[in-house]
């Protein structure tokens, strides 16, 4: 088979196309042929080093596909079935070995390309606005990047749940993305202060949450936004790494709550994967939310879908087809 292999951290160069063994399943293991793959910034984190993982290894976290066969103990899935994941290394290939207990069966009326784009972010965009600051209506929240990959279902699921939505985008076809999906008020962050607009927008009360991918270059106004009590939500950091905070700061602005959240920690039990993954699967297939798909590349232009991610220039969902 054919796959994505990493021997040295480094650029998007090298991710290098290759021949690689057919795995076979083990114990609790399903055999997965892969029809579609997500691309998501942490397979930048793995390619970089910046999350360690033991070289040489295949990346991905993400995908869709066919069972083609289970191994001992395996309860979940049987073959023939059309599955997705996310959270399980190596679905940068043809086939990929997954513990059964990630998998979630597709519904009948989705393609594969919507399953491989809807697991990180959907039910990222699911807990964020369930569980870390589950929403209310009435309230208000301040999504950044609100037309990338989880910021437009986050709008969408904020907007469901009854909130007011400001949205950050950098140009004009990004805040019609954003105002399409529900987004109430946007603003500029390339040519207007977020922090004053927030503030104007808000009469000066803050929001009640911030979802922020940013990180680096936005948290500490992303702080002065709250109101009291308000939560900052960092769940990614694609600007660069936040530094360390001392905990008065937070008291300062408000006795606010800041969490750096991550998916792993929210689907942490088959109950509740399965819970988050098929409300995001079933709302898709619906049509309740609506999927952006940015751009499908083939596999073995794996690097050219990582230089394109890495250029912030992506509304949407990034995918690799084997």
């Amino acid at each position: 088979m054919k796959a994505i292999r990493i021997y040295q951290n480094g650029g998007p160069e090298v991710l290098k196309f290759e021949d690689a063994p057919m795995p076979a399943p083990g114990p609790k293991e399903a055999l997965v042929r892969i029809a579609a793959i997500g691309v998501n910034f942490v397979e930048v984190y793995h390619r970089i080093g910046l999350y360690k993982v033991a070289l040489p290894f295949t990346p991905g976290t993400e995908a869709s596909g066919v069972v083609e066969g289970v191994g001992a103990e395996v309860t979940e899935v049987q073959v023939g079935d059309h599955v997705a994941y996310a959270l399980a290394l190596g679905a940068y290939a043809e086939y990929s070995l997954v513990p059964a207990f990630k998998l979630v069966k597709l519904p009948d009326a989705l393609a594969f390309e919507d399953g491989a784009a809807a697991m990180v972010q959907g039910m990222t965009a699911h807990y964020l606005a369930h569980s870390t600051y589950p929403l209310k209506a009435g309230e208000t929240c301040l999504v950044h990047a609100a037309a990338g990959g989880v910021g437009l279902l986050l709008v969408q699921m904020a907007k469901r749940l009854g909130a007011r939505v400001l949205g950050t985008v950098s140009t004009e076809e990004k805040a019609r993305l954003a105002r399409n999906a529900g987004a109430d008020e946007i603003i500029f962050y390339t040519k207007q202060d977020f922090e004053t607009e927030v503030k104007r927008l808000t009469s000066g009360r803050g929001v009640q949450v911030v979802y922020d991918s940013v990180g680096q270059t936005t948290y500490e106004k992303s702080l002065n936004c709250l109101a009291p009590r308000g939560l900052l939500a960092l769940f990614g950091q694609s600007s660069g790494a936040v530094p360390p905070i001392d905990p008065l700061v937070l008291s300062a602005k408000g006795s606010v709550y800041l969490t750096r959240a991550a998916l792993a920690n929210y689907t942490a039990t088959r109950e509740e994967l399965l819970w988050r993954a098929n409300e995001v699967l079933r709302w898709i297939a619906s049509g309740e939310l609506k999927l952006r798909i940015h751009h499908v590349f083939a596999l073995e232009q794996a690097a050219d879908a990582h230089r394109l991610l890495e250029s912030r220039k992506t509304s949407g969902k990034l995918l690799l087809k084997p």
